[in-house]
């Protein structure tokens, strides 16, 4: 008959259940694979997955009881990393939300909305276009890999049984800032010329205030600012390559020990 002792089941605990916390955090908060789209079945099973291949790499883990109220504050740190640093990735992903809201605001699409299937909630469909093709981007160029690769990282430059500090939230706050002045430069040669039109139509209307405005202003920036954010996404590999090394820098900077 087997027989394990309270300390391998101790062991155990430590060396897989502590990772497991960080890493499954983590991919429930993540964008891509933390939407609804991912059934949360197949993200527990990609959790196991992942920390049985990284235990063997990992540093030693503290031994500590399984029952004892360590052992639950240890869990719970584990919790609260891997969902700061999931956190840290919706920010990016919802910068380009951010900017394609302003734009449909601006140019009077703000009205037409659509149901995003990976959050469950209505958003303009330009915002859903840019998500989308951000989307896209981010697993071509292998950015999910950059994300793991900084999580098995984290188990060095954050150990477990490490004591968070203040300044691994203070550049998490900081970064919010950050994501309205990036969604604000993102969306800002879109939203100039819609106001320079917007602009002429008031001069219109001074000129002329028998002209109907509403009946010719709004089909006209309507157009206009669809061609206006056509020509404006040529530039949006540049733009996404700059945010998303920013964001990238971020994550490992929340990742390190302060």
């Amino acid at each position: 008959m087997l027989e394990l002792s309270s300390a391998q089941i101790a062991g155990w605990i430590s060396s897989f259940l502590l990772p497991l916390f960080r890493i499954a955090a983590l991919l429930m908060v993540m964008p891509i694979i933390g939407t609804q789209l991912v059934p949360q079945r197949v993200r527990l099973y990609l959790s196991l997955a992942i920390t049985l291949a990284l235990v063997p790499v990992l540093p030693d883990m503290p031994q500590v009881d399984a029952l004892s109220l360590r052992s639950i504050l240890l869990i719970a740190e584990q919790i609260i990393i891997g969902a700061m640093l999931g956190f840290s990735l919706q920010l990016f992903f919802h910068i380009f939300v951010f900017a394609g809201q302003m734009v449909s605001m601006q140019m009077g699409l703000g009205f037409a909305s659509m149901m995003d299937p990976a959050t469950g909630v209505s958003v303009p469909v330009l915002g859903q276009f840019l998500l989308m093709l951000v989307t896209l981007l981010f697993l071509a160029m292998n950015g999910h890999l950059v994300v793991f690769e900084v999580m098995a990282e984290s188990f060095v430059t954050l150990p477990v049984g490490q004591t968070l500090e203040v300044g691994n939230f203070a550049i998490l706050a900081g970064r919010l800032s950050w994501v309205i002045g990036a969604a604000l430069l993102l969306a800002l040669p879109a939203v100039s010329a819609l106001l320079v039109i917007n602009i002429a139509f008031g001069v219109m209307t001074r000129a002329a205030p028998q002209l109907n405005i509403f009946t010719i202003g709004f089909p006209l920036t309507l157009v206009m600012g669809l061609i206006i954010f056509w020509l404006s996404t040529a530039d949006i590999l540049a733009q996404y390559q700059r945010i998303a090394s920013d964001a990238l820098f971020m994550l490992r900077g929340l990742a390190q020990a302060h």
